[in-house]
């Protein structure tokens, strides 16, 4: 660890990579084919995307989750006016947290935009609500918001802030990683009344709506169109990220060893047992360390 996260202190890095073992096991072990000296620094990223992520379930009413999000503005912020707060002499609640602690002496150390965080965190504002996307383009907005800027913000830490030539992967590629999370995800968003997918869209071109959805009444054969519709704008995604990696630094590849594990995930998704409302979308551990660490043998290029 270099001389400015020891000053931050060991602990706020460790529980940030406490938090990304276990909430995002694919992240986790994807992080570890990465430079040891940065990877503090990522789990300091993605354990602030997993706890912006988080609030919907933390909270019982959107104002209480949109107080939380306003919070981690807060606490942003002053990194863009270059307040005291950026050369760390942060608030004793702020200190006080963790991931904060170590996102903030990762913001420094690799003098990251702080605007794609705060970008990050009024997307998550549509989490807090039932609304849907209306269309395609929204939903890729969405996610590029939630996945891809932190995928750009993750390329500038393993290059010590040089460009790593990767904004057609990192769009993309997050695109794709976020677009999958939200279909394994899609039981248990409908069933507190919410559809985050599929947009608006692509339901009326199946003759579906949202009130189908959520209330569980939909057509099978309907909905299985629409979801198909869904992964193959996901493999798009994912084939255009891997076709731009080549042209990147090497450096960022681990980032996106977790592209490798999509295609288990859908086709688990294309069996005939695969009920949207019902199945949980797992694939055993071992599978996905293996694709990992396989795809990390032959790289992207």
């Amino acid at each position: 660890m270099d001389e400015d996260s020891a000053g931050t202190g060991f602990d706020a890095f460790a529980h940030c990579e406490g938090l990304v073992r276990e909430g995002d096991p694919d992240r986790y072990f994807a992080i570890l084919f990465a430079d040891a000296a940065a990877r503090p620094h990522l789990f300091a990223l993605y354990a602030f995307t997993l706890e912006i992520a988080r609030v919907r379930d933390a909270v019982s009413q959107a104002l209480a989750g949109e107080i939380r999000l306003q919070w981690w503005r807060d606490a942003l912020a002053p990194q863009i006016v270059g307040s005291e707060a950026a050369t760390g002499a942060l608030s004793g609640d702020v200190r006080a947290n963790p991931v904060a602690a170590a996102l903030l002496d990762t913001i420094a150390r690799f003098n990251l935009p702080v605007q794609p965080l705060l970008d990050l965190i009024d997307a998550r504002l549509n989490d807090l609500y039932d609304d849907p996307f209306t269309d395609l383009n929204q939903l890729e907005g969405y996610c590029g918001e939630t996945f891809s800027a932190p995928l750009r913000l993750a390329g500038l830490i393993l290059t010590d802030g040089a460009d790593a030539g990767d904004a057609d992967a990192a769009g993309h590629g997050g695109v794709a990683l976020g677009m999958t999370a939200l279909m394994r995800a899609f039981p248990v968003h409908v069933r507190r009344g919410q559809m985050l997918l599929p947009p608006l869209d692509v339901l009326a071109e199946q003759g579906l709506t949202r009130g189908d959805i959520v209330a569980g009444r939909a057509d099978t054969r309907k909905l299985a169109a629409a979801m198909a519709r869904m992964r193959d704008q996901i493999r798009r995604h994912r084939d255009a990220a891997r076709a731009a990696l080549p042209a990147c630094d090497p450096r960022i590849g681990p980032l996106y060893l977790p592209l490798a594990l999509i295609p288990l995930y859908l086709d688990r998704m294309e069996r005939g047992d695969y009920a949207p409302y019902e199945t949980r979308v797992e694939v055993p551990r071992w599978r996905r360390l293996w694709h990992l660490w396989r795809q990390a043998r032959k790289g992207w290029r």
